[in-house]
């Protein structure tokens, strides 16, 4: 017979037992493993399994929301009629037998759908933009890096007083520092939303936006396009293009990286008519500048990786017929045949589907918040049809495209901007082996250098390290960040 509780003081989940101790007890979700404490002297035994977790040298902050199953040595928790629920500060935990799901610390009534129609309502009749502050959001919250995390360091930088939100899924998501994390959905989050003079975003704002009077919206978007996006996707749906000339309606200012992407966002987005800033991409700053000032080298300590190891990127795009990442690369192998650390960075739509990939030298960098930072530490990357290949040719390192589906995605899925397989700075190939002699072959680089060239002298020509201190300047400039 085991006994389950909640321990609110440490945020820890008890289960207690009679009998000798168990060899093992682990609450395993896809992205977080927790291995408990275990004490007992033979009679009764307990295991302890705090519900936070410390990765990449980074600090201990809450499980990341989603399912667990809870497993102890000898013990069927599933058999057990156990049913406890408890809403601490930093999350909300329900226990059902050997089921155990990990959800944001909001009320429940809150949560609800009524609870959230009365927060959004009042959200909707305040009037808004009352505080010096500033309202960020990366990927819908699932992350704090992007764009929003470039300009949010130089904002802290020149105007500490300025107050920073950040806009988190829960609290597994590290913000910056000095920065305020508010809950999704949260009354903290609707307030801030409504009450912050300027909101940077590099997505849809979604739910219900109400522009408030003396607030203003930039839109940094989240990459130079390659494939096609907004009102140029195959097929036409009215209730897409209500929803794309709704959104762009809704940003005063948008970035892009560079002049193509200018002209791409503007007509994907409903012909955009108002601002539109051509200033690099902050996010690639440190691209430029990390290496020098010692990030690159701080990064590959907290990821465990030596100083001289060669590290190789894997980082697809998402494919609208699928939730999870592809699967196209062994990555174990992958990491054997080229004497390679690999990392794979799965899209951050794959976030919360499938479960953290592991090997020998495999590392999942799924989770990691900032993407910029791996690039930095990549030695080569391998990529299919995502942006990522805009923003690491910043580095001049090789590229590598990985695309068995290329006629699929090209043909059906999605469709092309422009012709990859001409321009590509880098090889394109569909089988594991052909990437791995690409990988292993010195003359790739000197093969594309002239195509790398022409690739970086229209897309990274303002990427110069420098992106982040003239978007900030602009703001300040033109009254959208006050001191």
């Amino acid at each position: 017979m085991t006994s389950v509780r909640v321990d609110e003081e440490s945020a820890s989940i008890i289960v207690s037992g009679v009998g000798a101790r168990p060899d093992w007890a682990v609450l395993e979700g896809p992205r977080a493993r927790v291995e408990a404490k275990l004490t007992g002297r033979g009679k009764t035994w307990r295991a302890l399994f705090v519900l936070r977790a410390a990765r990449w040298g980074g600090p201990e902050l809450p499980l990341p929301s989603g399912s667990y199953r809870l497993a102890i040595a000898g013990v069927d928790l599933a058999a057990e009629n156990t049913a406890v629920d408890a809403l601490l500060p930093s999350l909300l935990v329900t226990v059902r037998g050997d089921d155990v799901t990990i959800s944001p610390p909001i009320d429940p009534r809150l949560a609800s759908a009524d609870g959230q129609r009365t927060l959004e309502a009042r959200y909707g009749w305040q009037a808004g933009a009352t505080e010096n502050a500033v309202f960020f959001e990366s990927f819908y919250g699932f992350s704090t890096g992007c764009n929003p995390q470039a300009l949010d360091r130089e904002i802290a930088r020149r105007a500490p007083e300025i107050t920073r939100y950040w806009s988190v899924t829960d609290y597994s998501v590290p913000v910056p520092e000095g920065a305020v994390a508010v809950v999704e959905g949260s009354a903290q989050w609707w307030r801030a939303r409504s009450e912050s003079r300027l909101l940077i975003v590099n997505d849809w704002l979604r739910r219900r936006y109400v522009r408030k009077k003396g607030q203003r919206v930039l839109q940094t978007w989240h990459g130079t396009p390659l494939k096609r996006l907004a009102l140029h996707r195959p097929g036409f749906d009215p209730r897409r293009m209500v929803a794309v000339i709704r959104e762009s309606r809704r940003w005063d200012i948008l970035l892009a990286q560079n002049a193509y992407a200018a002209r791409i966002l503007q007509k994907a987005y409903a012909f955009f008519r108002r601002t539109l800033w051509v200033e690099g991409y902050p996010r690639n700053d440190v691209l430029v500048t990390g290496t020098a000032d010692g990030t690159a080298a701080a990064v590959r300590q907290s990821l465990g990786i030596g100083a001289e190891e060669r590290v190789v990127m894997y980082a697809p795009t998402w494919r609208d017929d699928r939730t999870e990442i592809v699967d196209f690369i062994d990555l174990e192998k992958l990491a054997r045949d080229t004497d390679a650390v690999v990392l794979v960075r799965g899209h951050s739509r794959t976030l919360t589907h499938g479960k953290d990939q592991s090997g020998a030298r495999v590392i999942d960098v799924t989770g990691f918040s900032d993407t910029s930072l791996l690039l930095l530490i990549a030695d080569a990357l391998i990529t299919d049809y995502s942006s990522v290949m805009f923003d690491f040719s910043v580095t001049g390192r090789p590229l590598y495209f990985l695309v068995p589906d290329l006629e699929h995605y090209r043909g059906e899925l999605r469709g092309f901007y422009f012709d990859l397989s001409e321009r590509a700075p880098g090889p394109l190939v569909s089988t594991q082996n052909e990437l791995t002699e690409a990988l292993n072959d010195p003359a790739v680089s000197q093969n594309f250098a002239q195509k790398y060239a022409a690739w970086r002298a229209q897309f990274n020509s303002l990427d110069d390290g420098q992106a982040a201190s003239r978007v900030v300047d602009r703001l300040f400039d033109q009254g959208y960040l006050r001191r």
